[in-house]
C-alpha cells in the first residue's frame, strides 16, 4: 500500500512540474458521470438520461422532469478504495423550465508526502513524512428549457466552479459552460448531443513554492511550473436511443453513439484535430421497477508493455436497479479500462423523485 502511495505522489508532483497551457485530460473528473444507470450503461445515456443525474451527461435531459422536484446522492470507490467519488444534486421544475445545482467530489486522502524526507545535506529523516488529500470539486448550475415551447426539443446549459486542490502544494480555480439538446422524433427515435467545455474551461493555478521544493546539496528539485494556467478543451459526445415495448410488462432501451475529443488521443480513430470512438449500451426493464444494464464504452489502442504488441483496451461495465414509489436505487461495476488493468469499480447511486411519491 505504501508503494501506492508514494506512486501517487510522485504522479500528481510530476504532473504538476509538466503542466501545460493545453491539457488534453484537464479536469478529466467531469467526464466520469454520475447514476449507477448511466455509468452500467457504459455512458449510453445521452438522449434518455432525463433524471436529476442528467448534468453530467446532457443537461437538456432535466426536462425530463415534470412534477416536483427530485434529488440524488452517489458514492464510488477507485483502485481498491484510494480514490473517492461523491455526487449530489438537486433539480426542482420551473414554470419555464427545470433548474439544477450538483456537487461533485473526486479525491485521494492520506497520500505520503516525501518531499522533505530528505534534508539539505542529503540526510533520510522519517519523521518527516507527512501526509496530504488530493481533491477536484466541482459545483454545477443547470438549466433546461424547450426552446419556443417545442415540445420535441429540449436544451440544456450547464454553468461549472471547479476547484482542484493538491494538499498545501497547490491549487487550482476554473469555469466554464457545457451546452446539450436532445430532439425527439415523431417515429420515437431520439438524438442527441453535448458539447462539454463549449467555450474551454479555463484552470488557474497557485503553487506553493516553499513546499512543492526540496534543495538537497544545492540541486533544486521538483521546481515550480512556468504556466499557471491550462485550457480543457471542448468534448462533444452525440448519441441516437429508441424504446421498443417487447410486451406490455418487458421493454428494452439501446444507445449507440460517439464521443469526440478535439485532441490527438489513444482511441481508435485518431488525428491531430480530432479522436473518435464509439460507446454502446442497453437497459432490460420489467415494468418500470426493476432494470438490467451493459455498456462499453472508451476504445483504445494501447500498447502492452509486456508483449509490445499493440492491442484494442475498452471499458465494459453492467448494473441493476429497482424502483419503488419514486424511490430509486441503483448499483453498477465498472472496469477502469486503462491499459486492460482489472481495477473495477463500484457505483452506488439513490435517487428520490417526489412528483412520482407524492402522486403514489
Amino acid at each position: 500500500m505504501m508503494k501506492k502511495y508514494l506512486f501517487l505522489v510522485f504522479s500528481l508532483l510530476f504532473g504538476l512540474s509538466q503542466s501545460q497551457i493545453i491539457r488534453k485530460y484537464s479536469n478529466e473528473f467531469l467526464n466520469i458521470g454520475a447514476g449507477a444507470r448511466g455509468i452500467g450503461m457504459g455512458g449510453a445515456v445521452i438522449t434518455n438520461q432525463d433524471d436529476v443525474y442528467s448534468p453530467m451527461w446532457n443537461p437538456a435531459g432535466l426536462n425530463g422532469i415534470t412534477r416536483d422536484w427530485q434529488g440524488a446522492a452517489m458514492h464510488a470507490e477507485y483502485f481498491e478504495s484510494i480514490a473517492k467519488y461523491d455526487y449530489l444534486a438537486y433539480a426542482k421544475v420551473l414554470e419555464n423550465g427545470v433548474f439544477g445545482v450538483s456537487v461533485v467530489r473526486l479525491g485521494v486522502d492520506n497520500i505520503l508526502n516525501t518531499t522533505q524526507l530528505i534534508d539539505t545535506e542529503g540526510n533520510i529523516d522519517y519523521d518527516k513524512i507527512t501526509k496530504f488529500s488530493q481533491s477536484d470539486y466541482a459545483g454545477i448550475i443547470s438549466y433546461a428549457f424547450n426552446p419556443g415551447g417545442n415540445p420535441k426539443l429540449d436544451v440544456g446549459v450547464n454553468a461549472k466552479i471547479v476547484y482542484r486542490n493538491v494538499g498545501k502544494f497547490a491549487s487550482g480555480y476554473g469555469f466554464g459552460f457545457d451546452v446539450g439538446a436532445i430532439y425527439k422524433a415523431d417515429n420515437g427515435w431520439k438524438f442527441g448531443g453535448v458539447l462539454r467545455d463549449a467555450t474551454t474551461t479555463v484552470n488557474f493555478w497557485s503553487v506553493n513554492q516553499s513546499e512543492l521544493s526540496t534543495i538537497v546539496n544545492g540541486e533544486e528539485f521538483n521546481p515550480a511550473p512556468t504556466d499557471k494556467m491550462e485550457l480543457t478543451m471542448p468534448k462533444l459526445n452525440a448519441g441516437a436511443s429508441k424504446l421498443f415495448n417487447i410486451n406490455s410488462s418487458l421493454y428494452v432501451l439501446p444507445e449507440a453513439g460517439i464521443n469526440v475529443d478535439f485532441a490527438k488521443t489513444a482511441a481508435l480513430l485518431s488525428t491531430d484535430f480530432a479522436s473518435i470512438t464509439p460507446y454502446a449500451g442497453a437497459e432490460l426493464g420489467y415494468q418500470k421497477m426493476i432494470f438490467v444494464r451493459l455498456g462499453v464504452n472508451r476504445f483504445q489502442s494501447i500498447t502492452d508493455i509486456e508483449d509490445l504488441q499493440r492491442k484494442v483496451s475498452f471499458q465494459p461495465s453492467a448494473g441493476i436497479g429497482i424502483r419503488y414509489r419514486g424511490l430509486t436505487l441503483d448499483y453498477a461495476i465498472s472496469n477502469s479500462g486503462i491499459g486492460g488493468s482489472n481495477f473495477y469499480s463500484n457505483f452506488f447511486s439513490l435517487k428520490l423523485d417526489m412528483g412520482e411519491f407524492r402522486n403514489d
